[in-house]
Order: structure tokens, then C-alpha cells, then sequence
């Protein structure tokens, strides 16, 4: 565990970082940084936003990818999952399927698809993935775009933990109200689910909802479990925004760009976005 006056220095150069678009070095190269010590430093960074009068409003979950690969042999296969703490400063509801961003300050920036979810209320400590379910309120297609602060391609998984989780923007598309039918199904409708990928016209990749611990709800689920042991931060609540994972490998994003998705499998929208 880190003491918190180094969690809080780390916060501040990573702040520092994302304010100014500078690259850093992962800490992992300088310093032990067990996961532990990567989600103290989320901690900082969470106080130090609340502090200046951001707000929460939920959490983004990440996994663990190829290019991104965590070299410590006592981290089990319920740890790919990692996430961090969305405020609303860096999300973004559209009003259309069709949007302008502009990536002015993203570090090396890329794009995935996700689903988010929104809770009418808190689940149980205890409950299980089908109560967890029954919690939610809306689902609704997202794009996520990665940034990544380090200078090296290659990183710990705590790294990305401390660097907010690689979240750079969340963009949310149209918000689908689920029915009690289909939230009891919608862990095998998300599994058997899929999306393209399409930049400039042309198709570049797809992406399934299997790829996301088999599907969005159980990613959610491992996140319930795994806040029931991370104390110092609060459980799931009512009202909070999830965003449940990426559906695909990230795909490196530039300006003059459009990017568009359509899903087969799920009565979701698209989404088209040009990068500025």
C-alpha cells in the first residue's frame, strides 16, 4: 500500500500530464507498483478531482488486451478486468447517431466500442448476476476513446490503472429502457450479440459481446465483487453509469476521420463520429 502523500504526488504528475497533453514514464519502470498501489493512486486522483468540483457519475471498466499485459504470475484470470471512475466532465450523452469530436488534447488516442449501462438502484452486496440485472434502468451503445499518457507502448497493468484507466472520452449514444423480459435475457442477447467497425466508409474489424468476460452483464457483475473488497471506495449506486468494456481491440483514431458502428444481433443504433 502506498502511503498517501507518494499516491498523491503520482496523481498530481498524472493530472498534470493529461492538462498539459505530456507523456510520461510508467511508474512501473521507476518503482514497484503492485495493483494495489495503482488503485491508491485512483483514490488520489478521485479526491483530488471531487476537491476541485468534478463530478462522478460512474465507472468505466477495462480489459485486459494483448498489447497491454500484465507480467505478475499472482494475478488470477478475475483481475483482467480493471476499472476507474467516470466523471461528467469526460462523458458525453449525443442527441443525434450522427457527431462531431474533437480530439484536441487526447494522448495517442483510440477508439472501442462499448455498451453503458445505467442502475435505477443499488444492487445487493450479494446479488447475483440475474438480480444485478433486474437493477438496471437503460442500456445504451458508447464509444469509448483510450488515451494513453506513457511514452511506452508497452506497460503494467497497474500503470494503466494509476493513468485513470486509459479513459479519455465516453461518448453514449441512444438509451434503450430495458423491460423485465429483456433484462433477464440480456446477458445471453449481449453474448451472442456483435459490432463493426467501419473508418472513412470501409470496414476494418468487429467486435462481440462474448469478448467482455462473456458478456457486458458478468464484466458488471465481477466489478459488484470486486468493490465489495476494494473498502475505500463506495459500492455501485443508484444512478451510476457503467460502461462495461470493449467490445473489440482499440483502433487508433485521427483527426479528419469518421468512424461509424451498426450491431447485429441486439436493437441498438449505431453510432457515426468525425474526429476534429
Amino acid at each position: 500500500m502506498l502511503m498517501s502523500s507518494l499516491a498523491d504526488r503520482y496523481a498530481h504528475q498524472i493530472l498534470e500530464a493529461r492538462a498539459y497533453s505530456k507523456t510520461l514514464t510508467p511508474i512501473s519502470t521507476t518503482a514497484i507498483l503492485t495493483l494495489a498501489d495503482a488503485y491508491d493512486i485512483a483514490k488520489s486522483l478521485d479526491t483530488i478531482r471531487i476537491a476541485e468540483g468534478e463530478k462522478p457519475i460512474g465507472r468505466k471498466l477495462g480489459l485486459i488486451r494483448d498489447q497491454l499485459r500484465q507480467h505478475d504470475s499472482t494475478v488470477d484470470t478475475q483481475q483482467t478486468l480493471f476499472w476507474t471512475t467516470l466523471f461528467a466532465s469526460t462523458v458525453r450523452t449525443l442527441d443525434e447517431a450522427v457527431a462531431i469530436q474533437s480530439l484536441t488534447g487526447a494522448i495517442q488516442p483510440r477508439l472501442t466500442p462499448v455498451i453503458a449501462f445505467k442502475l435505477a438502484r443499488a444492487p445487493a452486496a450479494n446479488a447475483t448476476r440475474e438480480e444485478l440485472a433486474d437493477c438496471l434502468d437503460w442500456m445504451a451503445h458508447g464509444l469509448e476513446i483510450i488515451v494513453n499518457p506513457y511514452t511506452e507502448l508497452t506497460f503494467e497493468l497497474a500503470d494503466a490503472i494509476a493513468a485513470f484507466g486509459m479513459h479519455g472520452t465516453l461518448l453514449i449514444g441512444e438509451q434503450r429502457n430495458l423491460s423485465s423480459a429483456t433484462k433477464h435475457h440480456l446477458g445471453q442477447i449481449m453474448m451472442d450479440a456483435s459490432v463493426s467497425l467501419s473508418c472513412d466508409g470501409t470496414l476494418l474489424g468487429a467486435g462481440y459481446g462474448s469478448n467482455v468476460l462473456g458478456n457486458p452483464i458478468n464484466a458488471l457483475w465481477q466489478l459488484h465483487q470486486r468493490l465489495n473488497d476494494q473498502t475505500q471506495f463506495s459500492s455501485l449506486q443508484e444512478g451510476e453509469i457503467i460502461s462495461t468494456g470493449s467490445w473489440s481491440d482499440p483502433h487508433p483514431i485521427q483527426a479528419g476521420q469518421t468512424w461509424s458502428t451498426a450491431f447485429s444481433g441486439i436493437s441498438l443504433a449505431g453510432l457515426s463520429v468525425s474526429f476534429v
